[in-house]
């Protein structure tokens, strides 16, 4: 079967996919090596396994790799980090043609790979479906460039925006949790979930449901997804289910750190880091930039109201991801998206880019778009 470029890459873009959870604090990347019309060798990148995608690809084809055309999905490296350049390797196997989706964004590194396969003879093609490769490392992109993590805010709400009935008893955490949306997107909620590196919620989501804040996809991950809690005067209850089971996945951002509680969380395994105020809650870009050192490349935000203010006001949220159930719940006590102040002015609001998309969860709908910053 004769395999063009575009069908070629798209299998790398397909095997690069298999690397969600897997692949982080590193790129997603896929290759592929095709000879006489058809696929010899194939592979993607897993953190643990240390062998890059293309390695792994020509391990696969072996001697067929010489005079065949290999597909990857990012820029391959000419540097040694934890593993030999794989520049060399491709040299090496004789490869007679690569065809790159996406360059490396390093200062540094960009286009030292695919050069020194130019000055080695080897045929270079770029820009193949570059678009979907942007897409699928959106997250790396974003964290290899700034140094913090590409932000996903998520939210399940009726169709006049609330995400939750009234707060009754709010304080005493008794208040009965009810589903919103249905349970297939639900279950898409727990797969967006296994993509990220970390969830994040206020620590008012915790007094009130009492969740757990897990990958419950059952697919595998390479590090736990961890759990990100602001709350700014500690008020994180002991007994709660995210500090019973945390196990060094616990994070909290707090403003104000009382010794004695702060001790005693740290001893049940939460970590603690404590930074500057920002009108009362934690300033987010100060979050941002110890996530981004921590290797946290991506996080999605499942906050209640005022986390998703905080957020969405401090200019943190790179994408949203919305569902809508055909439901109207009404009332000025239910609780919207975004509570806190509010934008004055329409000028001020968040947007989204035109290129947002719309998905269908059985009787539900979500959008999933970009902010555009101002």
């Amino acid at each position: 079967m004769v395999v063009n470029d575009s069908e070629a890459m798209r299998r790398a873009l397909e095997l690069a996919y298999q690397g969600a959870a897997l692949s982080s604090p590193n790129p997603r990347v896929g290759a592929v090596i095709v000879r006489g019309g058809g696929v010899v060798g194939e592979g993607f990148y897993e953190y643990a396994g240390l062998k890059h995608a293309e390695i792994r690809a020509l391990e696969a084809a072996g001697e067929r790799a010489r005079g065949a055309d290999l597909y990857v999905t990012l820029e391959p490296c000419a540097h040694t980090g934890r593993t030999p350049p794989c520049t060399r390797a491709i040299i090496q196997a004789g490869v007679r043609r690569v065809i790159c989706a996406l360059p490396d964004p390093n200062p540094g590194v960009r286009g030292g790979g695919l050069e020194e396969l130019r000055q080695a003879g080897i045929e270079v093609t770029t820009e193949v479906l570059e678009p979907e490769a942007r897409r699928m490392n959106e997250a790396w992109l974003k964290w290899v460039t700034r140094g913090e993590p590409w932000v996903i805010l998520k939210a399940g709400m009726t169709l006049d925006g609330k995400i939750s009935t009234p707060p009754t008893s709010f304080d005493e955490g008794t208040r009965t949790h009810e589903w919103i949306t249905s349970p297939q997107a639900r279950w898409h909620v727990q797969q967006l979930r296994h993509e990220q590196d970390a969830i994040l919620v206020g620590v008012g989501t915790v007094i009130s449901d009492n969740p757990l804040l897990t990958d419950r996809t059952g697919l595998p991950r390479r590090r736990p997804l961890q759990r990100i809690i602001l709350d700014s005067t500690l008020r994180l209850p002991l007994d709660s289910r995210v500090v019973q089971t945390a196990k060094e996945d616990v994070i909290v951002f707090c403003t104000f750190a009382e010794s004695h509680k702060r001790r005693e969380l740290e001893r049940a395994g939460v970590k603690i880091f404590q930074v500057r105020s920002e009108r009362g809650r934690p300033d987010m870009g100060e979050v941002m930039r110890l996530l981004g050192k921590s290797e946290i490349v991506s996080l999605i935000v499942e906050g209640g109201s005022l986390a998703n203010w905080t957020v969405l006001n401090q200019g943190c949220v790179d994408k949203v991801f919305l569902y809508y159930a055909p439901k109207i719940l009404g009332g000025t006590e239910s609780v919207p998206l975004a509570g806190g102040a509010g934008y004055r002015r329409l000028a001020e609001a968040v947007t989204l880019g035109e290129n947002y998309r719309l998905h269908r969860f059985g009787p539900d709908f979500a959008i999933e778009g970009y902010v555009v910053r101002q």
